[in-house]
């Protein structure tokens, strides 16, 4: 099989492989694949760089790295092929079960929630600011193509991936690799949950045409305005997973 070279994830992509803390240990190293794997970041089916490379990429021992992609594959995320043209291939994760993210939601409380929100949204918000100030408009070319991605996804699952790809584009485009890590960690808690509130057309149509207001609003490099903009997206998206909460 012949390795094919993915372009997707920009500066965000660019993150995933940037040294680790010099104490990293394997969980470390396995989360910081298995989110950018979760969130779509490393395509279904790439083949990763090989373990001396990646291993020197993720700035940790070749005996480290081999430990996390053994956790990484007994998760499902990876898988291993010998041979020509063998190594470590991303293997994006099923559709999750609504069942089992349900649960997952029941267990926060609403304050837990509302706290997360307000995480997420000074991240996004800072990120948003942060990007109007910092790029040019063709560096939004892969923000203006998550955009794409994201009105014509059909499946919920596909929908929260891309939703929260696009504010980690968002704090990669704002130039700052702590804020891009972090929009990724918090992706990885809240992205599953969206799930069960993007299945809804009519939402995924409103979150579409936020994201589109705050990527004209970086592109026109109206700071405030994009600031505003992607904290009140991420407000909407924190209340109806507080009000599906309250439901349950």
């Amino acid at each position: 099989m012949v390795a094919v070279k993915h372009t997707r994830g920009g500066g965000a992509r660019q993150a995933v492989f940037t040294p680790l803390d010099t104490r990293a240990r394997v969980e470390t190293v396995v989360r910081r694949l298995g989110d950018a794997i979760e969130l779509g970041l490393l395509a279904d089916g790439e083949q990763l760089p090989r373990e001396s490379k990646l291993a020197e990429q993720l700035g940790v021992s070749t005996v480290t790295l081999r430990e996390a992609l053994v956790t990484l594959r007994l998760q499902g995320l990876v898988t291993t092929r010998r041979g020509r043209g063998g190594g470590s291939f991303v293997s994006l994760p099923a559709d999750p079960a609504e069942e089992r993210i349900r649960a997952r939601l029941a267990g926060w409380s609403t304050e837990e929630l509302r706290d997360l929100g307000d995480h997420w949204a000074a991240v996004s918000g800072v990120a948003a600011q942060l990007a109007a100030q910092r790029t040019e408009p063709d560096d939004l070319q892969q923000l203006r193509r998550t955009l794409v991605e994201f009105a014509t996804a059909e499946e919920a699952a596909k929908r929260s991936r891309v939703y929260g790809r696009f504010h980690v584009e968002l704090a990669a485009a704002a130039q700052s690799a702590r804020l891009t890590r972090e929009q990724v960690a918090l992706q990885t808690e809240v992205g599953a949950l969206l799930c069960l509130v993007l299945g809804d057309d009519a939402y995924r149509k409103e979150v579409a045409d936020r994201h589109h207001s705050v990527a004209a609003a970086v592109q026109d490099g109206a700071h405030d305005a994009a600031r505003g903009l992607a904290e009140r997206c991420v407000e909407e998206s924190t209340a109806r997973l507080i009000a599906l909460r309250l439901a349950l």
